[in-house]
């Protein structure tokens, strides 16, 4: 888009759009064979590894479609288009939530209110499977909306369907960037899958809480706060790859590192804020979602972890990002790697069950990774050949 080249960025997005489909199916087919195996291993109880594998084989008919929206989101934002992504996944949640609530049968609650589901359908059987069917219905109308938007066009974009037939050189030149971004993706996501299984351990052994229960629930609730931050710094990072690119491509090296290194500044002021905030109000926030004891026990102490180096964690994603969208996916591939298998398990590990700290010794242990890991990606941006790059 930068170098003003509208074909090769026609080319682009047709190829990208074939194989986000593709993709999509190969990653359903995963799903649907690997939930059962894994949620054993994560060593929850019998009723919840049944759930999960309904859930993730209920979810799996949606990531296909999953696929084309995120990609053609990102297509959009790469042109510049940052409101209609944004209309979409407005419409994506409001779909998601009335249909995960009909489908599911649950009754909302809240604040001592409660609204009736007019569905007939019985929660307790429905429930986890109209969740998730709800959010597989969100996906496709996500996919829909996107393609309508991309084949009616933006500036200096448009989806042509001629351009949809497989073309070898621009599919090899996506999948030289895609793949290292893909491999990361799948790296985080197993170590994410160990840590599991580091909860799962520190739960049987009853290792830093007296309660054997509700450790992976501080441990989401935690989770689910903290994006209060992060979302923010994804969108950063978001727009620091895009303005990036279109700089690089451009041929402003100057203007590129210019505008990653703004987005980086305005991800720390809004994260290292939303950390303060962890901190002082970490009791506060875990009530307004639960009040079992083992929750108001651990997860205020989870969050001051977090809120501790949410500055580091703007570095991590706003730079990261950045670089991404210069086309950087090796180097980005080797710091996350090296980072989450050499830093990040070990020290989780020996924190949280080795010197028996538990739920908050593997929290702080991935938050210490995460400091680690944005120190990384700025010395690549301060320091590294990533103007050089060519895609």
């Amino acid at each position: 888009m930068g170098s003003g080249d509208m074909r090769d960025s026609q080319r682009a997005l047709g190829q990208s759009m074939q194989l986000s489909l593709a993709w999509g199916i190969l990653v359903a087919i995963l799903m649907t064979v690997l939930a059962e195996p894994l949620a054993r291993y994560s060593n929850l109880s019998p009723e919840a590894t049944r759930d999960c594998v309904t859930y993730v084989r209920t979810l799996a008919y949606g990531i296909p479609f999953c696929g084309v929206m995120m990609v053609g989101g990102m297509c959009l934002h790469g042109a510049g288009e940052a409101h209609k992504p944004f209309q979409i996944a407005v419409w994506v949640n409001v779909v998601n939530v009335v249909a995960s609530w009909l489908i599911s049968g649950v009754a909302i609650r809240a604040m001592g209110a409660e609204l009736p589901n007019p569905s007939p359908l019985d929660p307790v059987s429905w429930g986890v499977f109209g969740i998730a069917a709800g959010s597989s219905i969100s996906y496709l109308v996500g996919a829909w909306l996107t393609w309508r938007v991309l084949r009616r066009g933006v500036k200096d974009l448009r989806l042509e369907t001629s351009e949809l037939r497989p073309q070898r050189d621009m599919s090899w030149r996506i999948l030289r960037v895609g793949v290292p971004n893909f491999l990361e993706g799948l790296a985080m996501w197993f170590v994410n899958l160990l840590v599991l299984g580091f909860i799962g351990q520190a739960a049987q052994r009853g290792i830093g809480t007296a309660s054997k229960e509700g450790l992976v629930g501080a441990h989401i609730i935690t989770v689910q706060w903290e994006a209060f931050s992060f979302l923010p710094g994804f969108a950063m990072g978001t727009a620091a790859g895009a303005l990036a690119g279109q700089y690089l491509g451009a041929g402003s090296t100057a203007l590129a590192r210019k505008a990653i290194w703004k987005c980086t500044l305005i991800g720390i002021a809004i994260m290292g804020t939303m950390g303060l905030v962890f901190i002082a109000f970490g009791e506060q926030l875990t009530r307004i979602i639960s009040d079992d004891p083992v929750h108001i026990e651990l997860v205020p102490k989870l969050l001051v972890a977090a809120g501790s180096i949410q500055a580091f964690f703007a570095l991590a994603m706003v730079v990261r990002n950045g670089l991404r969208g210069v086309g950087d996916t090796k180097w980005i591939l080797g710091i996350t790697v090296f980072g989450c298998y050499a830093i990040r398990l070990p020290l989780a590990w020996y924190l949280g069950i080795h010197l028996e700290y538990g739920l908050v010794g593997i929290w702080w242990g991935l938050m210490l990774e995460l400091a680690v890991r944005g120190m990384m990606f700025l010395a690549r941006f301060k320091f590294g050949a990533w103007e050089r790059i060519t895609v």
